[in-house]
């Protein structure tokens, strides 16, 4: 028990929310006048413009940035098309860079902009992009900042929270109280689970809250637990992340009588990142959602063969952003990467499995439900093949 509680208070000192740090506050979408998105000719292959943190020193963005440019080169290897003509600018992970770098990349005939990674960037390439009428496919997960000409890529707690509160619900789950954060990523996520509750028709029966700290969830914790007993809930749905509070909060929460013998735990956030959380007790049993397994496997296979590493968590994007790309291009058509044309409601498969955009700038993806059994993830619902007929 002593050495779970130390394990979970190094975590909580850790102030890192994972693909959440994505999600830091940004200005409004810009709609500029010709947001439709730049019109291509068929019979040439058309530039796109890859924006990567690449040039601000830190190791970590460096990797990122090679990671994400590897990625995006596999996916046109495997579309075995001559259609695509990528370029790759270095943003620094600056807001002010990454606008620099959209202007010169529409100079340079880019037809529509892949990424770049963090809110404040992609809100600043879209600003740029904009008035050209040209379509930027963030890697950001940050709602505040999708729309007018700007599609996020990123995963959203929405449609994440929107997926397990189904799952829920169908499961007999219905009464659902929300465990959250009092920071930003858990008022957002907060949000996001009261609304994918709402949508499928089960009950928020309470709100439980913590401050950031050590000292916050060990002193919330046997309230928060009272609180779920006194209103009969029948799951606790978490916003907390592997990298911050999960650790110390589910463990707290067992403690006092909470767990999936009573009360099952739901994740908003991936509890498989790092493998070491699954062996944590307290998240036994414990439901969350990922991407299609076998699809993202596939993936790092062949990604490791390819470049000899591993591929970053978020490389993906880049490849589902290529992988849309072509899809559209292949079609012929002039309009091929209009705002129309990306939103189409079929959607498109990547390597974390089928994903759509929406005319609003979020997505919609396809996920897989796993539970936590014996240190081990297992899929209790698989990831969809297709939207038709799946609801989200």
């Amino acid at each position: 028990m002593l050495s779970v509680l130390s394990r979970a208070r190094k975590s909580l000192g850790r102030v890192a929310f994972g693909l959440a740090a994505l999600a830091l506050a940004a200005c409004q979408p810009v709609v500029g006048p010709n947001a439709g998105g730049g019109a291509v000719d068929p019979g040439t292959a058309v530039v796109v413009a890859l924006l990567v943190p690449g040039g601000s020193g830190q190791a970590s963005d460096e990797l990122l940035a090679r990671s994400l440019q590897n990625a995006a080169r596999l996916a046109i290897s495997d579309l075995a098309t001559s259609r695509i003509d990528l370029r790759v600018y270095n943003t620094a992970g600056q807001p002010a860079q990454a606008q620099a770098m959209a202007t010169q990349a529409i100079n340079d005939g880019a037809r529509i902009i892949l990424g770049p990674v963090f809110a404040q960037e992609a809100n600043a390439a879209g600003v740029a992009a904009a008035a050209q009428g040209v379509n930027v496919l963030a890697f950001s997960n940050n709602p505040d900042i999708a729309g007018g000409n700007v599609f996020i890529l990123g995963p959203t707690f929405a449609n994440t929270a929107t997926r397990l509160a189904g799952y829920s619900v169908r499961n007999g789950k219905r009464r659902i109280m929300v465990v959250h954060e009092q920071n930003t990523a858990g008022n957002l996520g907060r949000t996001a689970i009261e609304q994918g509750v709402a949508r499928a028709g089960g009950s928020v029966v309470g709100v439980g809250s913590y401050e950031f700290s050590q000292n916050g969830v060990v002193v919330a914790a046997p309230g928060i637990a009272a609180a779920a007993r006194a209103n009969a809930a029948d799951a606790l749905f978490l916003t907390a992340d592997t990298a911050g509070a999960l650790p110390l909060i589910s463990q707290l929460l067992a403690d006092n009588g909470m767990g999936p013998a009573v009360t099952q735990f739901i994740g908003l956030t991936r509890w498989d990142i790092p493998q070491a959380t699954l062996a944590l007790p307290g998240v036994q049993g414990g439901w969350f959602a990922l991407p299609d397994p076998a699809l993202y496997q596939q993936y790092q296979s062949r990604y490791q063969t390819a470049f000899g590493e591993a591929p970053h968590p978020i490389s993906g994007l880049a490849y589902d952003g290529i992988a849309a790309i072509g899809a559209l291009l292949k079609r012929g058509n002039a309009t091929a990467l209009s705002s129309a044309a990306l939103t189409q409601g079929a959607g498109f498969v990547g390597v974390n499995g089928i994903f759509r955009l929406r005319s609003d700038g979020l997505n919609e993806r396809g996920l897989a439900v796993a539970q936590v059994r014996n240190n081990q993830v297992v899929i209790v619902d698989p990831a969809p093949r297709s939207f038709g007929g799946f609801g989200f």
